[in-house]
């Protein structure tokens, strides 16, 4: 058996599907002016049709500080120089009261590296916009650095290449005496 179907009134019928009502309906929605022509309209503002570039004023800033777990965020502009870039990380990871605790708060201290894995650190007087990146790697420098007083952030160089080239002269020493262990170096 089939099941009933709703009748309507003819009344209770959609007034606009009937053809009925239509210009009521079109006279109670009360509609804003829009501009047809969007160019005109910015040429009379005095915006030229083209929209201003935006000048990103600050970023966020991941600095991942040697032994302690996770990045610590910064907000600041890209005008700032490397060495701001540390002293408002310090700052922040004191703020946070993360662990293992800073002893030192002196941003003389540290040091900014691209990644954990970077040998040479950033010029402290650097600004952040020439780097090209917004991932970077703080660690503590050496007290050797410090006692001779280098204050470009990293010692004068020669030390860091000299140390290098010492440790590939081992590497190379070693495998130079005894050939066959080249191929066995997983095994020592």
């Amino acid at each position: 058996m089939p099941s009933p179907r709703p009748h309507r009134n003819r009344t209770e019928r959609s007034k606009s599907f009937n053809g009925r009502g239509a210009v009521a309906a079109m006279e109670e929605l009360k509609r804003p002016r829009t501009v047809p022509d969007l160019r005109a309209a910015a040429v009379a503002e005095g915006g030229g049709g083209v929209a201003p570039k935006k000048v990103l004023t600050k970023v966020l800033m991941n600095v991942n500080i040697q032994g302690s777990v996770g990045a610590v965020q910064v907000l600041v502009s890209l005008e700032n120089t490397v060495g701001e870039l540390i002293s408002a990380v310090v700052k922040q990871y004191l703020k946070e009261g993360r662990r293992p605790i800073i002893l030192v708060n002196d941003v003389v201290h540290f040091d900014l590296h691209y990644s954990q894995f970077s040998l040479e650190c950033l010029d402290r007087d650097e600004k952040l916009a020439a780097l090209g990146s917004r991932n970077f790697f703080m660690c503590k420098r050496r007290k050797d650095v410090i006692a001779n007083g280098a204050t470009d952030g990293c010692d004068t160089g020669v030390a860091t290449t000299s140390s290098c080239s010492k440790q590939a002269e081992k590497a190379t020493k070693f495998n130079s005496s005894w050939p066959w262990l080249k191929f066995m170096n997983f095994l020592l």
